[in-house]
């Protein structure tokens, strides 16, 4: 798993029929930003809102017409204050959201992550030039995995792990989870008795496999509360790849609160996730007698904010 993944084969940004359609997914810093911007019909004032998700803080407002906008001059602070932190742009008509929010990554090296030795957690060494390029962006959509047992659906979280997040979405978007088995099932953390992780992602079904490729570990806040999206890796944190699991429970999973990278959180099928987690396992290494199956996985339109 040390490849390293040289090319984005699909666009997330180039969908069609969103209130923002960007014309390029990668924004140049001091280069135009060109979107089309498509407000419902009858409207009588758009505007453009820029904003921070865990606090649905506003950072800006502009009033704006339809049609074709160049967000470097109508958001001049996009250029000029290079925030290195994910932000989301909001269409809302009539005051109200329009549609999925653009989300807006930084274009900046990310830390290198290496273990400690002596605790062995993961540590980041911050870039030394930690030079702003421009803005990475892409419409913000949900994940919806069709399994035998029904659909769950997961909100991402790219304001806490933008890198894993872009990942995960092209995986979904260029087929990779189809007819995937859940290969690990930790219904009883040993130290704690708590269920611990439903674990998929690997079309081997073994344990072993990846994408072909492997990418750093980001550091993300998002804490393992129950439903929580993590990539799994294996002991070198910067072996991330296409294989994740679904934390389920607090008490089991805190302990790996930070040398796991989170980014995406339940929003739809608790039951289906229990229902998974519940099925009969074998007498060794967690895996279930007859594996759930990840049918296929979809894009969705999130709820607007």
């Amino acid at each position: 798993m040390s490849l390293v993944a040289s090319a984005v084969l699909f666009s997330l940004a180039a969908a069609s029929n969103f209130p923002i359609q960007p014309q390029f997914t990668y924004n140049g810093i001091g280069r135009t930003f060109p979107v089309t911007l498509t407000g419902p019909r009858g409207a009588k004032k758009l505007t453009l809102r820029l904003y921070r998700l865990e606090k649905n803080e506003t950072v800006q407002e502009v009033d704006v017409k339809g049609g074709k906008v160049d967000l470097a001059k109508a958001l001049p602070t996009l250029w000029k204050d290079k925030r290195a932190e994910v932000l989301y742009l909001q269409l809302k008509a009539d005051g109200k959201s329009a549609g999925p929010s653009l989300v807006l990554q930084p274009m900046v090296n990310p830390p290198v992550c290496t273990l400690d030795p002596e605790t062995k957690n993961p540590k980041w060494t911050p870039d030394e030039d930690n030079t702003y390029a421009g803005i990475r962006c892409w419409v913000d959509q949900n994940v919806v995995l069709v399994t035998d047992f029904g659909e769950v659906e997961f909100k991402m979280r790219p304001d806490c792990a933008p890198n894993t997040v872009w990942n995960f979405l092209q995986l979904v978007q260029g087929g990779f989870y189809r007819d995937i088995i859940f290969h690990r099932i930790v219904q009883k953390h040993p130290k704690t008795g708590k269920m611990f992780v439903i674990q998929a992602g690997d079309p081997t079904g073994t344990g072993s496999g990846s994408p072909g490729y492997s990418f750093i570990l980001e550091k993300s806040p998002l804490p393992h509360d129950f439903g929580v999206l993590g990539m799994a890796r294996s002991t070198d944190p910067n072996t991330n790849g296409s294989q994740f699991y679904v934390a389920l429970s607090r008490e089991a999973t805190q302990h790996v609160d930070g040398r796991y990278v989170t980014y995406g959180q339940l929003v739809r099928g608790k039951d289906v996730v229990l229902k998974i987690a519940s099925v009969e396992i074998g007498p060794k290494d967690d895996r279930p007698v007859k594996p759930p199956v990840i049918k296929s996985a979809k894009l969705v339109n999130p709820k607007d904010h």
